[in-house]
């Protein structure tokens, strides 16, 4: 009797990866929209915090009386610029809190939605780890674009208000440095949430066995 071997199988590069799940993301164009929108949306409120404060006390510290008025105007303190602003940490905490649920909720129903896909990858023989890094890159794509979106969009909102408050001074003491780095907070943490929150549903979607996958109904 002839002694078959079966060659053991061997994990996808991730370069392959990348491109089966940069071709899902465009076949699911509308679907994946949709499931950036609660990215975005968490997004653009977390850097219109951050972003509206730097501003803000910027223009504070320019010390201009006709700009003070304004500022007074606008409900601003221009006597406690250097204080620890409570309400402010407040409302960029709840906008942490809104951005992680937003993004969790997202990617939640993204790998719910894809349990029965999934067990028809692996009724035809895809591995665990395939499935996890396609998923992986997918969510995370996902929710790094999304994340940016929703950065440009906070940074259009932030200036358009100050713009509105404040006029041309909004550009004459626009702190710059300030902007990017509430920027790059902003872009590390939602891309981080992202991917935490793309993971672990992705993981243990992965390890269902196919027949249990299968019987999900839609």
């Amino acid at each position: 009797m002839a002694n078959h071997n079966i060659e053991e199988q061997v994990g996808i590069p991730w370069g392959i990866a990348f491109t089966v799940s940069w071709s899902g993301l465009k076949r699911r164009f509308m679907r994946s929209l949709i499931t950036m929108a609660g990215v975005i949306l968490a997004i653009a409120f977390l850097a219109y915090m951050l972003i509206s404060n730097k501003i803000v006390v910027a223009l504070v510290a320019a010390k201009n009386d006709e700009l003070n008025d304004l500022l007074q105007k606008s409900n601003v303190d221009i006597f406690a610029s250097s204080a620890t602003d409570s309400m402010m940490l407040l409302l960029i905490g709840l906008s942490l809190l809104t951005c992680l649920v937003g993004i969790i909720n997202s990617m939640l129903m993204a790998v719910t939605e894809r349990v029965k896909e999934i067990g028809t990858l692996k009724c035809l023989g895809a591995l665990d780890s395939f499935i996890v890094k396609t998923y992986f890159i997918e969510s995370s794509l996902q929710g790094v674009i999304g994340t940016i979106i929703g950065i440009i969009l906070g940074l259009s909102v932030a200036v358009g208000i100050a713009l509105i408050n404040y006029g041309t001074y909004t550009f004459s003491y626009l702190p710059l440095n300030d902007i990017a780095i509430s920027m790059l907070k902003a872009l590390v943490i939602g891309s981080g949430i992202s991917v935490s929150a793309a993971i672990g549903p992705a993981y243990f979607a992965a390890r269902k066995q196919p027949v249990e996958a299968m019987r999900v109904e839609e």
